[in-house]
């Protein structure tokens, strides 16, 4: 297995969103639209409303495997950004490799939103906001990093998040 994505667990997915055993057998994992398509597009579990000004963080049930020189970087799709004004309130995403089934995190990947448009927008089940584009990275001559990641949000530091 070099790259993929898989849904969390039904145990996670109860945690983070429903009880629902229909909606977890529902999930789609994320694909490219067509042959040449750079990104992956995740689907929307539910709908959601994004009211004017309202940032919403938005589960997707998936985790992501690939290679420890790679990276996942989640961006908005440009049909929301362009016809929507529809934002990832970290602008892109990055998902390291080893946020994939560590210590204390089963690597759920979450998407969070702005609407920074004029309007309140509703998005439906199964359409998509965001893509993600997996990509090599290179290192300096001098990297020396030893560290391991035992969390979520913000653990390559030491910190402890789970989220």
């Amino acid at each position: 297995m070099e790259r993929g994505f898989k849904k969390i667990s039904l145990e996670q997915f109860k945690k983070d969103v429903a009880s629902d055993i229909d909606l977890y057998d529902q999930l789609n994992l994320p694909k490219r639209g067509t042959a040449s398509s750079a990104g992956y597009d995740f689907f929307l579990i539910d709908d959601v409303t994004l009211k004017k000004g309202e940032t919403k963080k938005i589960p997707t049930g998936v985790k992501a495997y690939f290679k420890d020189d790679e990276v996942l970087y989640i961006i908005v799709r440009s049909s929301a950004g362009f016809k929507f004004n529809i934002r990832l309130s970290n602008q892109v995403g990055v998902i390291d490799s080893d946020y994939y089934n560590n210590e204390k995190n089963e690597g759920h990947i979450w998407i969070s939103v702005q609407n920074e448009g004029d309007e309140d927008r509703y998005f439906k089940k199964g359409e998509c906001l965001a893509q993600g584009i997996f990509s090599k990275y290179l290192k300096t001559d001098d990297d020396n990093s030893d560290g391991q990641r035992k969390g979520g949000f913000g653990s390559t530091n030491g910190g402890e998040k789970d989220e």
